[in-house]
């Protein structure tokens, strides 16, 4: 095809030569005439393009209507196409000065020549093809497209409509604040059997979590499938999950990310966060951050509008490594210290009625939500003069919930009462009920004026809102370096909705320099603070109780969405082998497979624990200088003390690295100023350093021959000793064994 055009390009010239010759005569060659000339001349069409990448690009611009140039003694049209392929330029120029008499012919030929070429060029669908409006005849109705059909709505059959009806029985039960989960999922089973497809797709992920119906990858696998061939979005997600981990088929990252992006269309957030975790991490996608941020910014979207004035539930994020090693729950709190703090609210110890009350108000530290037992606590230490009991009853008067009705009045009495003590809470919330008109006339100065008190004593949700009216300009004229400012105090302390206002800034590059990457950790930070955020509880739970399993599915899909807590705790189950259902090579592989994205997320003991794999040989080869390499970046970046031990040692012996005893000794030293838990241990290992470095001195002098024990003892020399000092250490035991007390 390029060779026709570039023969169809030359015709072209062709004619453009002759009729130049025949019609225009002897060229003026006075620079002074052509300046003149161009001068009354219309306006030149020249058209160029070309692709970023060095593609065939090729653009036209036809000529005027030269239809107002017949009353010039002179006209003149230019026709400039250029096609760019690969460095080749073919260039065509049409130029003619004609008389009265011919220039109907010259402008008629001239016109249908670019609109042959137009039309073949169109025809050819070439990339980047750019035409420019002209005064060219087109039709005046191809704008006026039809609008689309509408699709009535399906009439459902009387079973779809009971299976409906039961869903929606469901659904109201699981959006509870304290749902009956177990009564819930045997109506969605109920359901799913009459054909309901969302009670399916909320069956499908308990059987493959195992919570709170039994677990069943094989029968999950079968609904996910059946859900993906009607095009269901999380049908598509939990295959793609499936593929990507392996569970129940074999291992198929293509497969995966053909359903998670089919998810993510549909509006599966969970599909859209593994997209937006693998474009940012480049997971067998080629690294996006605009992709990553498009994505990622669509689930801080949904989690955004979900967040109410009181913040939500809280969430536990356990490192069961961390635990284990460092021998604590990670703030969980026993059945017995909440009955101890019980004990002391009944007999009327302010601050355990307030602490309890908090705790059952936010959740969290293995308290479940009780809105009702929060309000017990707050009433009897608001009843006693506490401020801030009385600004939580606010709060939640204010928010209302299927327990407790929202009631504005009652709201604004308790806010007024903690205010009046100069309760930063109480004050926040007074400014809520002015900004948004709550029981109250909106009045934004009263606002301002409530939120800054609270924000000059720290608290989050005055510092959070003077952001958003300096952002909005509400009451007070705009200033987006003051709504960056409170936005940012805001997110020291953990706002969801700070991060994701200043992932809008760094988005949008509103008031600061755009930049991609931090609004793309901002809002993953958003994301992975959703509903979805109680499977990692759930997920610990599970573990306690000892169904591994269960845990490893919930871990594992909560690592595809991008949590760091979750790869880890993946990878701790499989590095211990608690996952029955992987043999012990297959879950070592896999282990170093979660270590090393959770490592990747600046994780230092995963980090280590890559250098561990690496040095030993657990699911790949022995390979000292990648060992090195990871203790190294535990080391530099995350001052991590096993990690500079390590390499001491391994400077030491000279494994993966020159032997130098001189940096193994500084890297000791670091490791024993990092961690107080390592001095013991550095110790012992400089003691062996010293007396390996005197050995080997004694060894390059002349009294070398004094330490040949083979020549000495010969070669059971070991065994000799090894007897001498244990018939020491038996000596030792006999005369320092208990005395019998002397008889009377």
């Amino acid at each position: 095809m390029r060779h026709k055009l570039i023969t169809f390009l030359f015709l072209c010239l062709l004619c453009c030569e002759f009729s130049e010759e025949d019609l225009q005569g002897p060229p003026d060659k006075s620079k002074d005439n052509e300046k003149k000339d161009s001068d009354e001349k219309p306006q030149e069409f020249v058209s160029s393009a070309e692709d970023e990448d060095g593609a065939a690009a090729l653009k036209i611009i036809p000529a005027p209507d030269l239809t107002k140039e017949r009353e010039r003694r002179k006209g003149k049209v230019t026709i400039h196409v250029e096609v760019r392929d690969k460095g080749f330029i073919s260039s065509i120029v049409g130029d003619t000065n004609v008389n009265d008499d011919i220039s109907d012919a010259v402008d008629l030929f001239m016109l249908d020549q670019a609109k042959v070429i137009q039309k073949m060029v169109q025809d050819m669908g070439l990339k980047n093809v750019v035409i420019e409006e002209s005064d060219l005849d087109m039709p005046s109705d191809l704008d006026e497209l039809p609008p689309p059909p509408e699709i009535p709505p399906k009439e459902l059959t009387p079973e779809e409509e009971e299976a409906k009806t039961i869903y929606d029985s469901a659904a109201a039960i699981l959006n509870k604040t304290r749902p009956d989960k177990r009564h819930a999922y045997h109506l969605l089973l109920e359901a799913s059997k009459k054909g309901n497809i969302e009670a399916k797709a909320l069956v499908a992920w308990a059987k493959l979590f195992g919570h709170p119906l039994e677990q069943d990858l094989e029968v999950a696998k079968e609904i996910f499938t059946s859900l993906a061939e009607v095009g269901h979005p999380d049908g598509h997600t939990g295959l793609g999950f499936l593929y990507a981990s392996g569970l129940t088929v074999n291992v198929s990252q293509a497969k995966a990310l053909v359903h998670y992006t089919f998810g993510a269309i549909g509006g599966n957030t969970w599909a859209q966060m593994a997209l937006g975790y693998r474009y940012w991490s480049g997971i067998t996608v080629a690294p996006s951050c605009e992709k990553a941020l498009d994505f990622y910014r669509q689930v801080a979207d949904k989690v955004s509008q979900g967040v109410s004035f009181g913040g939500g539930a809280a969430i536990q994020r356990i490192r069961l490594l961390d635990e284990l090693e460092n021998g604590y729950t990670s703030g969980i709190l026993d059945n017995d210290l909440i009955e101890y703090y019980q004990l002391l609210a009944e007999k009327g110890d302010i601050q355990a009625q307030v602490g309890l009350g908090q705790l059952h108000y936010q959740g969290g530290r293995g308290v479940d939500l009780d809105y009702q037992k929060a309000m017990h606590y707050f009433t009897q230490a608001a009843n006693a003069g506490n401020a801030i009991a009385m600004a939580y009853l606010g709060k939640i008067y204010l928010d209302g919930s299927d327990e407790v009705k929202a009631d504005n009045d009652t709201a604004f009495k308790y806010f007024k009462k903690a205010s009046d003590l100069n309760n930063p809470v109480g004050l926040s919330g007074l400014g809520l009920m002015y900004l948004y008109g709550r029981g109250v006339e909106k009045d934004y100065s009263k606002a301002h004026k409530f939120f800054l008190a609270a924000a000059d004593q720290g608290w989050v949700d005055g510092q959070l809102q003077l952001g958003n009216m300096y952002f909005s300009g509400l009451g007070v004229r705009k200033d987006y370096k003051l709504a960056n400012k409170y936005f940012s105090l805001a997110s020291q302390s953990g706002h969801v909705l700070a991060y994701y206002n200043l992932g809008q800034m760094h988005a949008q590059g509103t008031g600061m320099l755009r930049s991609c990457p931090t609004a793309v950790e901002l809002f993953k930070n958003v994301a992975e603070r959703g509903r979805w955020g109680e499977i990692l509880m759930q997920a610990h739970s599970d573990y306690n109780d000892n169904r591994h399993n269960e845990a490893f599915v919930q871990y594992a899909l909560l690592a595809e969405l991008g949590y760091e807590v979750a790869q880890s705790n993946a990878a701790f189950l499989l590095d211990r082998g608690e996952v029955p259902m992987f043999t012990t090579q297959e879950s070592l592989s896999r282990a170093l497979l979660y270590w090393g994205r959770a490592a990747a997320q600046g994780y230092s003991a995963a980090q280590v624990k890559m250098g561990d794999y690496h040095y030993y040989g657990l699911g790949t080869p022995v390979d000292y200088e990648t060992a090195a390499s990871h203790y190294r970046l535990a080391s530099e970046q995350q001052h991590n003390a096993q990690a500079m031990f390590n390499l001491g040692y391994m400077h030491e012996q000279g494994l993966g690295m020159a032997r130098d005893v001189h940096l193994a000794k500084r890297c000791y030293d670091l490791a024993a100023e990092t961690s107080t838990d390592a001095k013991v241990p550095v110790a012992l290992a400089l003691f062996k350093l010293n007396l390996m470095f005197s050995l080997n001195s004694l060894k390059d002098s002349h009294l070398s021959s004094l330490l040949d024990f083979n020549e000495m003892f010969g070669s059971n020399w070991d065994l000799y000793l090894i007897t001498t000092l244990t018939a020491v250490l038996a000596g030792i035991v006999y005369f320092r064994r208990p005395q019998a007390p002397p008889q009377v």
